[in-house]
Order: C-alpha cells, then sequence, then structure tokens
C-alpha cells in the first residue's frame, strides 16, 4: 500500500517542479530584482496568485507596488508581457489589492477576486 501512494506523489511533485521551471524560465535582473521569465499561464485572483508565487520556492513571490512600475518601465527588457493587468501584493484593504494595466499604464486598487495575469519576482 505505501508503495501505490509513493508513485502519485512523485508524479505530482514532478508536476509543479516542471510547472516551476517553465514560469521561472532564465529570470531577467532588473535593478535589485529577479524577474521570472514568463508569466503564469492562467489568469488568477489575488489569493491565487500569492499561493502560485509562494509554491515556486526560493522567495518568490508577487512584486510590490513599486516593483510592478519597474517592471512596466522595462517591459520591453524583460518581454513576454500581455497587454492586460497584472497584480502586485500591495493591499488597500483586506477585499482590495494595486493592480496595473500593462497596455496604457492605468492602475488601481480592485477587488481580489478579480483575475489578471501573474508575473512573479524575487529580491537578490
Amino acid at each position: 500500500m505505501k508503495k501505490l501512494l509513493i508513485i502519485p506523489m512523485l508524479f505530482m511533485c514532478s508536476m509543479v517542479i516542471g510547472q516551476s521551471k517553465k514560469i521561472i524560465g532564465k529570470p531577467i535582473q532588473i535593478e535589485h530584482l529577479e524577474v521570472a521569465q514568463n508569466d503564469f499561464p492562467k489568469e488568477m485572483t489575488w489569493y491565487e496568485a500569492k499561493k502560485a508565487c509562494y509554491a515556486l520556492g526560493s522567495r518568490w513571490r508577487l512584486p510590490t507596488k513599486n516593483e510592478l512600475i519597474l517592471l512596466f518601465r522595462n517591459e520591453d527588457e524583460i518581454g513576454g508581457f500581455a497587454n492586460n493587468n497584472y497584480w502586485s501584493s500591495t493591499e488597500y484593504d483586506s477585499g482590495n489589492a494595486w493592480l496595473l494595466y500593462f497596455y496604457g499604464g492605468l492602475h488601481g486598487y480592485y477587488g481580489k477576486g478579480l483575475r489578471c495575469n501573474v508575473r512573479a519576482v524575487r529580491a537578490f
């Protein structure tokens, strides 16, 4: 019975590791940040985004408001951004967080249940 449980666990671990490598890719360095090469493959709520970045391990996280602005200003150098909203970790209150629209730079605080794109960062 123990052997039967090990096989699905190994399969799930390899899927998570494979997903992490695909998202992180070859990180791009901008100032004090490493930026994952790719977005997560689907839009997420703010809560899902926080968990997904944390699951990448090794200090990966959602960018702060100021870090997301830095990414926007360097989007051509970083590459791969969609013309869509991106979450930051900066909260206004328990129900709203700051996001930035990467087509035109519109921004503001919106409900955390909204589905947006996500790009992970980590400080180095």
